[in-house]
Protein backbone atom coordinates (compact mmCIF):
# COMPACT_ATOMS: atom_id res chain seq x y z
CA UNK A 1 0.00 0.00 0.00
CA UNK A 2 2.72 2.50 0.98
CA UNK A 3 4.76 1.61 -2.11
CA UNK A 4 2.06 3.35 -4.17
CA UNK A 5 2.75 6.67 -2.46
CA UNK A 6 4.24 9.29 -4.74
CA UNK A 7 7.33 11.24 -3.57
CA UNK A 8 5.72 14.60 -2.68
CA UNK A 9 2.75 13.01 -0.93
CA UNK A 10 5.05 10.68 0.99
CA UNK A 11 7.27 13.55 2.14
CA UNK A 12 4.32 15.72 3.14
CA UNK A 13 2.94 12.85 5.20
CA UNK A 14 6.29 12.19 6.88
CA UNK A 15 6.98 15.86 7.63
CA UNK A 16 3.50 16.58 8.99
CA UNK A 17 3.30 13.44 11.12
CA UNK A 18 6.86 14.01 12.32
CA UNK A 19 6.10 17.59 13.34
CA UNK A 20 3.03 16.43 15.24
CA UNK A 21 5.04 13.82 17.13
CA UNK A 22 7.75 16.34 18.01
CA UNK A 23 5.25 18.98 19.13
CA UNK A 24 3.16 16.49 21.10
CA UNK A 25 5.87 14.56 22.93
CA UNK A 26 9.18 16.42 22.82
CA UNK A 27 8.74 20.15 22.20
CA UNK A 28 5.15 21.10 23.12
CA UNK A 29 6.05 24.80 22.89
CA UNK A 30 6.27 24.41 19.12
CA UNK A 31 2.50 24.22 18.81
CA UNK A 32 2.09 27.64 20.40
CA UNK A 33 4.92 29.08 18.32
CA UNK A 34 3.93 27.60 14.96
CA UNK A 35 0.13 27.94 15.19
CA UNK A 36 -1.45 30.83 13.29
CA UNK A 37 -2.72 33.73 15.42
CA UNK A 38 -4.77 36.82 14.67
CA UNK A 39 -2.46 39.40 13.09
CA UNK A 40 -2.86 41.87 15.97
CA UNK A 41 -2.23 39.20 18.60
CA UNK A 42 0.95 39.45 20.64
CA UNK A 43 1.61 35.84 19.58
CA UNK A 44 1.46 36.45 15.82
CA UNK A 45 4.54 35.92 13.66
CA UNK A 46 4.54 36.08 9.82
CA UNK A 47 6.10 32.62 9.42
CA UNK A 48 2.98 31.13 11.01
CA UNK A 49 1.21 31.37 7.64
CA UNK A 50 3.38 28.40 6.65
CA UNK A 51 4.05 26.58 9.90
CA UNK A 52 0.43 26.32 11.08
CA UNK A 53 -0.17 23.73 8.34
CA UNK A 54 2.20 21.30 10.07
CA UNK A 55 0.60 21.59 13.52
CA UNK A 56 -2.58 19.73 14.49
CA UNK A 57 -4.87 19.93 17.49
CA UNK A 58 -4.81 16.21 18.26
CA UNK A 59 -4.33 12.76 16.73
CA UNK A 60 -7.79 12.64 15.12
CA UNK A 61 -7.33 16.04 13.52
CA UNK A 62 -4.03 14.84 12.08
CA UNK A 63 -5.49 11.52 10.97
CA UNK A 64 -8.38 13.07 9.06
CA UNK A 65 -6.14 15.44 7.12
CA UNK A 66 -3.43 12.91 6.38
CA UNK A 67 -5.95 10.25 5.39
CA UNK A 68 -7.40 12.66 2.83
CA UNK A 69 -3.93 13.41 1.45
CA UNK A 70 -3.15 9.68 1.38
CA UNK A 71 -6.34 8.89 -0.58
CA UNK A 72 -6.46 11.75 -3.08
CA UNK A 73 -2.86 12.94 -3.29
CA UNK A 74 -1.03 10.15 -5.20
CA UNK A 75 -3.31 10.13 -8.24
CA UNK A 76 -3.20 13.92 -8.41
CA UNK A 77 0.59 13.89 -8.22
CA UNK A 78 0.78 11.34 -11.03
CA UNK A 79 -1.48 13.54 -13.16
CA UNK A 80 -0.21 17.02 -12.27
CA UNK A 81 3.39 16.14 -11.50
CA UNK A 82 5.38 16.66 -8.29
CA UNK A 83 5.93 20.38 -8.82
CA UNK A 84 2.26 21.26 -9.28
CA UNK A 85 1.00 19.05 -6.44
CA UNK A 86 3.44 20.76 -4.09
CA UNK A 87 2.40 24.19 -5.37
CA UNK A 88 -1.27 23.21 -4.91
CA UNK A 89 -0.70 22.04 -1.33
CA UNK A 90 1.38 25.03 -0.25
CA UNK A 91 -0.57 27.76 -2.06
CA UNK A 92 -3.91 26.45 -0.79
CA UNK A 93 -2.53 26.05 2.74
CA UNK A 94 -0.83 29.44 2.94
CA UNK A 95 -3.58 31.17 0.97
CA UNK A 96 -6.35 29.81 3.18
CA UNK A 97 -4.39 30.98 6.22
CA UNK A 98 -4.09 34.49 4.77
CA UNK A 99 -7.77 34.67 3.80
CA UNK A 100 -8.87 33.24 7.14
CA UNK A 101 -6.75 35.87 8.91
CA UNK A 102 -8.59 38.54 6.93
CA UNK A 103 -11.91 36.98 7.97
CA UNK A 104 -10.82 36.97 11.62
CA UNK A 105 -9.60 40.57 11.33
CA UNK A 106 -13.02 41.60 10.00
CA UNK A 107 -14.81 39.84 12.87
CA UNK A 108 -12.43 41.35 15.41
CA UNK A 109 -13.08 44.79 13.93
CA UNK A 110 -16.82 44.23 14.39
CA UNK A 111 -16.20 43.14 17.97
CA UNK A 112 -14.06 46.20 18.71
CA UNK A 113 -16.75 48.48 17.30
CA UNK A 114 -19.32 46.80 19.49
CA UNK A 115 -17.20 47.30 22.60
CA UNK A 116 -16.49 50.95 21.70
CA UNK A 117 -20.21 51.59 21.20
CA UNK A 118 -20.93 50.08 24.61
CA UNK A 119 -18.18 52.19 26.23
CA UNK A 120 -19.79 55.34 24.82
CA UNK A 121 -23.28 54.33 25.90
CA UNK A 122 -23.22 51.58 28.57
CA UNK A 123 -26.45 49.63 28.30
CA UNK A 124 -27.30 46.52 30.35
CA UNK A 125 -29.41 45.14 27.49
CA UNK A 126 -26.49 45.38 25.07
CA UNK A 127 -24.22 43.70 27.60
CA UNK A 128 -26.80 40.95 28.04
CA UNK A 129 -26.88 40.42 24.25
CA UNK A 130 -23.10 40.32 24.20
CA UNK A 131 -23.07 37.63 26.87
CA UNK A 132 -25.72 35.64 24.99
CA UNK A 133 -23.65 35.80 21.80
CA UNK A 134 -20.54 34.63 23.68
CA UNK A 135 -22.12 32.51 26.41
CA UNK A 136 -19.62 29.66 26.01
CA UNK A 137 -16.85 31.97 27.26
CA UNK A 138 -18.63 32.86 30.51
CA UNK A 139 -19.40 30.92 33.66
CA UNK A 140 -22.83 30.88 35.28
CA UNK A 141 -21.90 33.68 37.67
CA UNK A 142 -22.11 36.25 34.89
CA UNK A 143 -25.90 36.10 35.01
CA UNK A 144 -25.90 37.25 38.63
CA UNK A 145 -23.81 40.22 37.54
CA UNK A 146 -26.22 40.97 34.66
CA UNK A 147 -29.11 40.99 37.13
CA UNK A 148 -27.22 43.34 39.45
CA UNK A 149 -26.19 45.63 36.59
CA UNK A 150 -29.74 45.76 35.20
CA UNK A 151 -31.07 46.99 38.57
CA UNK A 152 -28.38 49.68 38.86
CA UNK A 153 -27.39 50.63 35.32
CA UNK A 154 -26.02 54.07 36.28
CA UNK A 155 -23.40 52.55 38.57
CA UNK A 156 -20.05 53.44 36.94
CA UNK A 157 -18.26 50.61 38.74
CA UNK A 158 -20.67 48.06 37.25
CA UNK A 159 -20.32 49.69 33.84
CA UNK A 160 -16.53 49.38 34.01
CA UNK A 161 -16.81 45.78 35.16
CA UNK A 162 -19.06 44.99 32.19
CA UNK A 163 -16.58 46.66 29.83
CA UNK A 164 -13.69 44.67 31.35
CA UNK A 165 -15.64 41.47 30.73
CA UNK A 166 -16.12 42.42 27.10
CA UNK A 167 -12.46 43.33 26.68
CA UNK A 168 -11.52 40.02 28.26
CA UNK A 169 -13.55 38.15 25.66
CA UNK A 170 -11.90 40.19 22.93
CA UNK A 171 -8.46 39.23 24.23
CA UNK A 172 -9.46 35.57 24.37
CA UNK A 173 -10.68 35.63 20.77
CA UNK A 174 -7.58 37.50 19.62
CA UNK A 175 -5.38 34.70 20.92
CA UNK A 176 -7.22 31.63 19.62
CA UNK A 177 -4.74 29.81 17.35
CA UNK A 178 -5.51 28.01 14.11
CA UNK A 179 -3.70 24.79 13.26
CA UNK A 180 -3.99 22.08 10.64
CA UNK A 181 -3.62 21.41 6.94
CA UNK A 182 -7.35 21.42 6.21
CA UNK A 183 -7.12 24.40 3.84
CA UNK A 184 -4.45 22.59 1.83
CA UNK A 185 -6.46 19.36 1.91
CA UNK A 186 -9.58 21.09 0.61
CA UNK A 187 -7.45 22.35 -2.27
CA UNK A 188 -6.51 18.73 -2.99
CA UNK A 189 -10.16 17.72 -2.72
CA UNK A 190 -11.44 20.31 -5.21
CA UNK A 191 -8.59 19.46 -7.60
CA UNK A 192 -9.52 15.80 -7.52
CA UNK A 193 -13.19 16.60 -8.07
CA UNK A 194 -12.42 18.86 -11.02
CA UNK A 195 -9.90 16.56 -12.71
CA UNK A 196 -11.59 13.23 -11.95
CA UNK A 197 -15.24 14.28 -11.54
CA UNK A 198 -16.88 10.96 -12.32
CA UNK A 199 -14.48 8.75 -10.38
CA UNK A 200 -16.45 6.47 -8.07
CA UNK A 201 -15.43 6.73 -4.41
CA UNK A 202 -16.70 4.59 -1.57
CA UNK A 203 -17.46 6.36 1.69
CA UNK A 204 -16.70 4.72 5.01
CA UNK A 205 -19.65 6.48 6.67
CA UNK A 206 -22.26 6.12 5.44
CA UNK A 207 -21.03 3.07 3.46
CA UNK A 208 -22.08 4.06 -0.04
CA UNK A 209 -20.51 4.88 -3.43
CA UNK A 210 -20.39 8.49 -4.60
CA UNK A 211 -18.83 10.30 -7.53
CA UNK A 212 -15.98 12.67 -6.73
CA UNK A 213 -17.81 15.74 -8.02
CA UNK A 214 -20.75 15.13 -5.70
CA UNK A 215 -18.47 14.61 -2.72
CA UNK A 216 -16.79 17.95 -3.41
CA UNK A 217 -20.17 19.62 -3.86
CA UNK A 218 -21.37 18.23 -0.52
CA UNK A 219 -18.27 19.46 1.33
CA UNK A 220 -18.55 22.86 -0.33
CA UNK A 221 -22.21 23.31 0.61
CA UNK A 222 -21.60 21.98 4.12
CA UNK A 223 -18.75 24.47 4.57
CA UNK A 224 -20.80 27.43 3.34
CA UNK A 225 -23.70 26.39 5.59
CA UNK A 226 -21.46 26.33 8.66
CA UNK A 227 -20.02 29.75 7.84
CA UNK A 228 -23.48 31.31 7.69
CA UNK A 229 -24.79 29.44 10.73
CA UNK A 230 -21.67 30.52 12.67
CA UNK A 231 -22.11 28.30 15.72
CA UNK A 232 -20.05 30.03 18.46
CA UNK A 233 -19.10 26.69 20.04
CA UNK A 234 -17.77 25.30 16.75
CA UNK A 235 -13.96 25.40 16.79
CA UNK A 236 -13.57 24.41 13.13
CA UNK A 237 -12.18 27.11 10.78
CA UNK A 238 -14.80 26.62 8.06
CA UNK A 239 -13.78 29.81 6.26
CA UNK A 240 -10.26 28.39 5.86
CA UNK A 241 -11.80 25.27 4.30
CA UNK A 242 -13.80 27.38 1.86
CA UNK A 243 -10.68 29.40 1.06
CA UNK A 244 -8.80 26.21 0.23
CA UNK A 245 -11.60 25.12 -2.10
CA UNK A 246 -11.67 28.46 -3.91
CA UNK A 247 -7.89 28.77 -4.28
CA UNK A 248 -7.62 25.17 -5.45
CA UNK A 249 -10.39 25.72 -8.01
CA UNK A 250 -8.60 28.78 -9.42
CA UNK A 251 -5.29 26.93 -9.71
CA UNK A 252 -6.77 23.85 -11.36
CA UNK A 253 -8.85 25.98 -13.76
CA UNK A 254 -5.65 27.72 -14.82
CA UNK A 255 -3.70 24.48 -15.20
CA UNK A 256 -6.33 22.50 -17.06
CA UNK A 257 -7.07 25.01 -19.81
CA UNK A 258 -5.46 22.74 -22.40
CA UNK A 259 -6.18 19.40 -20.77
CA UNK A 260 -9.12 17.06 -20.63
CA UNK A 261 -10.91 15.68 -17.62
CA UNK A 262 -9.90 12.23 -16.40
CA UNK A 263 -12.68 9.88 -15.27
Amino acid sequence: MFRALTPIVKNLLLITVGMHVIASFFLPQLKGLFALYYIDSRNFMPFQFVTYMFMHADFWHLLSNMFGLFIFGPLLEQFLGPKKILILWMVCGVGSGVLYSGYVAYNMGQLNNRIETFAENPDPEEFNRFVSDNSHYFNAGIYDFIDEYSRDDDNTELQERAKRNMLGIRDLKANIPMVGASGALFGILIAFGMLFPNTQLFLLFPPMPIRAKYLVLFYGLYTVYNIFVSNPTDNVAHFAHLSGLLIGAVLVTYWKRDRQNFY
